[in-house]
């Protein structure tokens, strides 16, 4: 199970914001609880590979607080901060299909295409630099991240969503009686 699993199961609403424009807040809420001093999904999935059922606990504790303060913020259940991502993402969708641009999301695929395997055969080939080691890993973990993002554009939900999209704009209006 992977790290954002595990805080889905455990934690809801933290799990749900997770995937939004709230990830920050939760991603806080979460390191938080577990007394991390970096507040990174890094860092929080580095300290959840190790979780003890005392910090599965703690997070549970932060989610109800958490599912407080989001409550405050008029959210009344977690379809309503779901809304919101899906809102976000439906604008991407929309903006895309009324400018027509689809040269832009290609290049930058291609780019991040690109990058991700040469850095990777870079690794491969060449080992991890002495002097720059870290440096190496944090930028293949950017890249990967970001090569997951392009799949999931060209491949994934995204992909069928645009495609209806184009689809139903296309289709003739439906007969008033």
């Amino acid at each position: 199970m992977d790290w954002k699993s595990l805080i889905a199961t455990v934690a809801p609403w933290i799990g749900t914001a997770l995937g939004g424009p709230l990830g920050g807040m939760a991603v806080t809420a979460a390191a938080d609880a577990l007394g991390l001093s970096e507040k990174t999904e890094t860092a929080l999935k580095t300290a959840l590979s190790g979780a003890s059922p005392a910090d599965l606990l703690a997070i549970k504790q932060a989610d109800q607080a958490f599912q407080a303060k989001m409550q405050e913020l008029g959210f009344q259940n977690i379809k309503d901060m779901e809304s919101i991502a899906a809102a976000d993402r439906d604008s991407a969708r929309n903006r895309e299909i009324k400018t027509g641009d689809s040269a832009t999301p290609r290049v930058l695929a291609g780019i991040v295409t690109v990058g991700f395997f040469g850095m990777l055969a870079l690794l491969l080939f060449n080992g991890l630099p002495p002097a720059a080691n870290e440096a190496a890993l944090l930028m293949l973990g950017g890249l990967n991240s970001a090569f997951a993002l392009v799949l999931g554009y060209y491949f994934g939900s995204t992909a069928g969503s645009l495609a209806k999209s184009k689809l139903l704009a296309q289709a003739a209006p439906p007969e008033q009686k």
